[in-house]
């Protein structure tokens, strides 16, 4: 009885099985992982491509954008989406479209052309050029839209979609991509653009 448990001891037939049990779920984790972030990537450069290609036609003054809708931005949002919807199953878009009167305007306020007590912010009786014509200063001198000839416009658009593999049950992250795609550009010269006005209020 003492040898069998001496052969038994000295026995290492189906060691590696639970060495390789520590390993598994890690080296799982790993390549899930990996496949999710490529895929994201993946997902990131499709977008990113499809707004490029579409948001240059829009620059146009009657862009042909294979789509119906009443807006040249509604337009825009569905060649979006019909681009992207190829590799970005059941994906939800969110597409912001603003203009601008040239590329330094994006994301500042707008300009002020008197500044009576120079404290270089805006005081009620200033004086400043008023970029979107609401007839009030702006922090954010952008409009809504496409805009015109010659005008800038900036597309923000966001695709939210299921992870392709379940990894937000392993680790702690969103069940969901929220992959961003951004770009500028100046609209086509065919007409002359709009001068917006200045205004002291």
């Amino acid at each position: 009885m003492t040898g069998v448990f001496h052969r038994l001891g000295r026995d290492e037939r189906g060691a590696a099985l639970p060495e390789f049990a520590f390993v598994l779920l890690p080296l799982i984790m790993f390549l899930v992982g990996g496949m999710d972030l490529g895929y994201q990537a993946y997902l990131r450069s499709v977008l990113q491509g499809a707004l490029n290609d579409v948001s240059r036609t829009g620059s146009l003054e009657a862009p042909e954008l294979g789509c119906n809708g009443a807006t040249v931005e509604l337009r825009i949002k569905c060649a979006i989406e019909k681009r992207s919807d190829v590799l970005a199953r059941n994906a939800r878009y969110d597409v912001e479209i603003k203009n601008f009167y040239d590329f330094s305007t994006i994301g500042r306020s707008e300009r002020l052309t008197t500044d009576h007590n120079g404290n270089g912010a805006y005081d009620p009786g200033d004086c400043f050029v008023d970029l979107n014509e609401n007839g009030k200063f702006d922090l954010s001198a952008g409009r809504t839209g496409v805009g015109g000839a010659d005008d800038v416009s900036f597309y923000k658009v966001t695709a939210r979609m299921p992870r392709l593999f379940p990894i937000h049950r392993l680790i702690e992250a969103s069940p969901e991509y929220a992959i961003v795609a951004t770009t500028a550009l100046r609209n086509q010269p065919y007409a002359a653009q709009r001068r917006p006005p200045t205004v002291c209020v």
